[in-house]
């Protein structure tokens, strides 16, 4: 029997997929975490691990803030109403700096979430790169002639390599 509806767990992605792009287009980012209970979870394998929605917003807010306008557009999403899990990968875009219609800044990411009931989420890991792919998406928008909106806050706990395979 399904633990939630596949249309509840729609209706929740569809609300953390708003606060998200909300949070973007302010660059507001303590909007974002309200979509998480007050004892969640979240896996981040460059950052570390945050407990609680406190400890998650004051990260979310330091992490985004060398660029606050980020989007994440989802290239796919997968539904388990079984154990209320929600998977997709998302890009995590920067847009062209001086080029309107220029391509973007963009490296893939797989996002899992654990949706906790009544629209909020307890649990979120991202899996990606970030040793190979931020550092060079980041960089090379940076070349391009991105300008952060202030110096980074907070510094990956997996550095960078010069590794490209």
């Amino acid at each position: 029997m399904a633990r939630y509806s596949r249309k509840e767990l729609e209706q929740a992605l569809a609300a953390y997929n708003a606060a998200r792009d909300e949070a973007s287009a302010t660059g507001d980012w303590t909007i974002w975490a309200e979509v998480f209970t007050d004892d969640a979870d979240y896996i981040e394998h460059a950052y570390g691990t945050f407990k609680g929605k406190d400890r998650i917003r004051d990260w979310i807010v330091k992490v985004m803030a060398p660029f606050p306008n980020m989007t994440f557009p989802q290239d796919w999403v997968a539904f388990d109403e079984e154990t209320g899990t929600v998977v997709f990968q998302c890009q995590n875009r920067l847009e062209h700096p001086i080029d309107p219609d220029g391509p973007p800044f963009q490296f893939p990411s797989w996002t899992r979430l654990t949706y906790a009931g009544d629209g909020k989420w307890s649990c979120e890991e991202d899996v990606y790169n970030p040793a190979r792919d931020a550092n060079r998406v980041v960089g090379a928008w940076l070349k391009a002639g991105g300008k952060f909106a202030c110096d980074p806050l907070l510094a990956m706990e997996h550095p960078p390599t010069t590794e490209t395979h």
